[in-house]
C-alpha cells in the first residue's frame, strides 16, 4: 500500500478542519439566506393580501324594526325575511299603490283567496277590489321588448315579464320591492292558477326582462 508523503500527511488535519469550518460557514449563510427569503415572502404576501382585500358597501334599507299587527301571523306563502320589505311597501308608497299592495296582502296572506283563472285574473281582481284604475307606463312585447329599466318600476306596479325561473314563459306579478336591484331580483306577488287552488305567494323573481308596466292610479 502506498503511503502519503510525510509532508502531505502533516497538513491533513489542518485541511480537514478548514473544510469543516467552510462547510459550517456555508450552511450558516444558507440558513440566514433562507430565513431572509422566508421573511421577505411572508412580508410580500401580507402586503398583497392587504392591497386586494375589498368589502362591498352594505345596502342600507329603511325597514321598520317592528312589524305591524297585520303581518304578525305565520305564513307559508312568504318567507319571513321579506316581511319587512312587504311592510315598507304598504307604509312608504303612494296612496294608489298602498291600496293595491294592501289588498293583495289581505287576499294572499289573510284570506288566502282563490281566483278562477291565472295570474292576469288574480291581479285584475286585486286592482278591482282596491278600487283603483291602472295606467300603462311601459309597453313592449314578450319577444322583442323594449324591456324596462329598473328605475321605471315602482311599488304596486303590475309587471309583465319573462319568467326565467320557469322555462322562460310569459308571466305577470305585483312588484313589492327590490331585493337586489343591481341583479334585477325583486319580491313579486304572483298567482300560479292552473287549477292548483293555491293562494298567491310572494317570491323573488328575476325581472331582467319586464316588457309591460301598469301602474295603479286613483
Amino acid at each position: 500500500m502506498s503511503r502519503l508523503p510525510i509532508s502531505m500527511s502533516k497538513f491533513m488535519p489542518s485541511i480537514a478542519t478548514s473544510c469543516s469550518l467552510l462547510l459550517l460557514t456555508c450552511s450558516a449563510v444558507s440558513q440566514v439566506h433562507a430565513d431572509s427569503m422566508s421573511a421577505l415572502i411572508a412580508q410580500k404576501s401580507a402586503q398583497s393580501t392587504t392591497s386586494i382585500t375589498y368589502r362591498y358597501p352594505e345596502v342600507q334599507r329603511q325597514y321598520p324594526s317592528v312589524l305591524p299587527a297585520f303581518l304578525s301571523g305565520n305564513y307559508d306563502n312568504v318567507d319571513s325575511e321579506y316581511l319587512p320589505l312587504l311592510s315598507s311597501a304598504e307604509t312608504q308608497s303612494s296612496q294608489a299603490a298602498r291600496e293595491v299592495v294592501s289588498m293583495a296582502r289581505k287576499m294572499a296572506l289573510n284570506e288566502r283567496t282563490i281566483i278562477k283563472g291565472g295570474c292576469w285574473d288574480y291581479l285584475n281582481a286585486v286592482f278591482n277590489r282596491a278600487g283603483v284604475s291602472r295606467d300603462t307606463i311601459h309597453k313592449g312585447t314578450y319577444g322583442q321588448g323594449p324591456y324596462a329599466n329598473s328605475g321605471e318600476i315602482e311599488v304596486g306596479d303590475w309587471l309583465y315579464y319573462i319568467n326565467h325561473g320557469y322555462n322562460g314563459v310569459e308571466h305577470s306579478g305585483l312588484f313589492v320591492g327590490w331585493v337586489d336591484e343591481r341583479a334585477k331580483q325583486a319580491l313579486i306577488l304572483s298567482y300560479a292558477g292552473e287549477n292548483r287552488r293555491e293562494p298567491a305567494r310572494y317570491r323573488v323573481y328575476d325581472v331582467s326582462n319586464v316588457y309591460q308596466i301598469m301602474r295603479p292610479s286613483v
